[in-house]
Protein backbone atom coordinates (compact mmCIF):
# COMPACT_ATOMS: atom_id res chain seq x y z
CA UNK A 1 0.00 0.00 0.00
CA UNK A 2 1.23 3.39 -0.93
CA UNK A 3 1.27 6.22 1.68
CA UNK A 4 0.67 9.71 0.84
CA UNK A 5 -0.54 13.19 2.91
CA UNK A 6 -3.84 14.91 2.44
CA UNK A 7 -3.98 18.27 3.98
CA UNK A 8 -0.60 17.34 6.13
CA UNK A 9 -2.34 14.43 7.57
CA UNK A 10 -0.63 10.91 6.66
CA UNK A 11 -3.32 8.09 4.42
CA UNK A 12 -2.80 5.02 3.14
CA UNK A 13 -4.51 4.38 -0.45
CA UNK A 14 -5.44 1.22 -1.64
CA UNK A 15 -2.89 0.22 -3.76
CA UNK A 16 0.36 1.21 -5.03
CA UNK A 17 0.89 4.04 -7.31
CA UNK A 18 1.37 3.47 -11.00
CA UNK A 19 4.66 3.88 -12.13
CA UNK A 20 5.97 5.77 -15.51
CA UNK A 21 6.96 3.23 -18.07
CA UNK A 22 4.97 0.52 -17.08
CA UNK A 23 1.93 -0.42 -19.13
CA UNK A 24 -1.76 0.79 -17.92
CA UNK A 25 -3.80 -1.82 -15.58
CA UNK A 26 -6.41 -3.60 -17.37
CA UNK A 27 -9.63 -2.26 -16.17
CA UNK A 28 -13.05 -2.90 -16.70
CA UNK A 29 -15.63 0.43 -16.03
CA UNK A 30 -19.03 1.01 -16.73
CA UNK A 31 -20.30 3.48 -19.51
CA UNK A 32 -23.91 5.74 -19.31
CA UNK A 33 -25.61 2.91 -21.25
CA UNK A 34 -24.66 0.49 -18.29
CA UNK A 35 -21.88 -1.35 -20.86
CA UNK A 36 -18.57 -1.80 -20.31
CA UNK A 37 -15.70 0.49 -21.23
CA UNK A 38 -12.27 -1.84 -20.91
CA UNK A 39 -9.02 -0.16 -21.68
CA UNK A 40 -8.52 -1.98 -24.37
CA UNK A 41 -11.59 0.01 -26.37
CA UNK A 42 -8.96 2.90 -26.20
CA UNK A 43 -6.64 1.24 -28.03
CA UNK A 44 -4.64 3.26 -30.65
CA UNK A 45 -5.97 6.50 -28.77
CA UNK A 46 -3.83 8.42 -26.04
CA UNK A 47 -5.92 7.95 -22.95
CA UNK A 48 -6.29 10.49 -20.45
CA UNK A 49 -7.07 9.03 -17.09
CA UNK A 50 -9.08 11.84 -15.27
CA UNK A 51 -9.70 9.94 -11.72
CA UNK A 52 -11.78 11.40 -9.03
CA UNK A 53 -14.42 10.55 -5.95
CA UNK A 54 -17.48 12.31 -7.34
CA UNK A 55 -18.34 15.10 -10.30
CA UNK A 56 -21.05 16.45 -7.71
CA UNK A 57 -18.15 18.39 -5.91
CA UNK A 58 -16.52 21.57 -6.60
CA UNK A 59 -13.09 20.42 -7.35
CA UNK A 60 -14.00 17.29 -8.90
CA UNK A 61 -16.69 19.27 -11.14
CA UNK A 62 -13.70 21.57 -12.47
CA UNK A 63 -11.35 19.73 -13.31
CA UNK A 64 -14.26 17.49 -15.92
CA UNK A 65 -15.06 20.70 -17.20
CA UNK A 66 -11.39 21.64 -17.89
CA UNK A 67 -10.38 18.68 -19.48
CA UNK A 68 -14.12 18.79 -21.40
CA UNK A 69 -12.69 21.85 -23.12
CA UNK A 70 -8.89 20.76 -23.63
CA UNK A 71 -10.37 17.91 -24.97
CA UNK A 72 -12.06 19.52 -28.38
CA UNK A 73 -8.93 20.48 -29.95
CA UNK A 74 -6.73 17.15 -29.27
CA UNK A 75 -7.20 14.64 -31.87
CA UNK A 76 -6.28 11.24 -31.13
CA UNK A 77 -6.88 11.91 -27.85
CA UNK A 78 -9.63 10.20 -25.35
CA UNK A 79 -10.31 11.72 -21.95
CA UNK A 80 -11.56 9.23 -19.75
CA UNK A 81 -13.62 10.82 -16.50
CA UNK A 82 -13.44 8.08 -13.56
CA UNK A 83 -15.61 8.20 -10.59
CA UNK A 84 -17.46 6.26 -8.12
CA UNK A 85 -20.54 8.38 -9.14
CA UNK A 86 -23.73 6.16 -10.36
CA UNK A 87 -23.88 6.20 -14.62
CA UNK A 88 -27.07 8.32 -13.96
CA UNK A 89 -25.47 10.77 -11.81
CA UNK A 90 -22.89 11.40 -14.49
CA UNK A 91 -25.10 11.66 -17.37
CA UNK A 92 -27.14 14.15 -15.32
CA UNK A 93 -23.97 16.41 -15.19
CA UNK A 94 -22.54 16.11 -18.50
CA UNK A 95 -25.68 17.25 -19.86
CA UNK A 96 -26.54 20.16 -17.24
CA UNK A 97 -22.90 21.10 -17.57
CA UNK A 98 -22.37 20.50 -21.95
CA UNK A 99 -20.10 17.71 -21.41
CA UNK A 100 -19.36 16.39 -24.97
CA UNK A 101 -15.50 16.11 -25.08
CA UNK A 102 -14.93 12.98 -22.26
CA UNK A 103 -16.28 9.31 -21.24
CA UNK A 104 -17.57 9.59 -18.23
CA UNK A 105 -16.91 6.16 -16.67
CA UNK A 106 -18.68 4.78 -13.17
CA UNK A 107 -16.03 2.54 -10.65
CA UNK A 108 -19.51 2.13 -8.68
CA UNK A 109 -19.54 -1.44 -8.26
CA UNK A 110 -19.19 -3.00 -5.43
CA UNK A 111 -16.61 -5.60 -6.56
CA UNK A 112 -14.26 -3.51 -8.53
CA UNK A 113 -10.65 -3.50 -8.27
CA UNK A 114 -10.05 -0.83 -10.24
CA UNK A 115 -9.06 1.91 -7.15
CA UNK A 116 -6.82 -1.21 -5.97
CA UNK A 117 -4.71 -1.81 -9.67
CA UNK A 118 -4.23 2.02 -10.23
CA UNK A 119 -3.28 2.88 -6.60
Amino acid sequence: MAKTAFKGTPITLAGEFVKVGTPAPEFTLVKGDLSNYTLKDGKGKYLVLNIFPSMDTGVCATSVRKFNQLAANRPNVTVLAISKDLPFAQGRFCTTEGIANVVPLSDYRYTSDFAQKYG
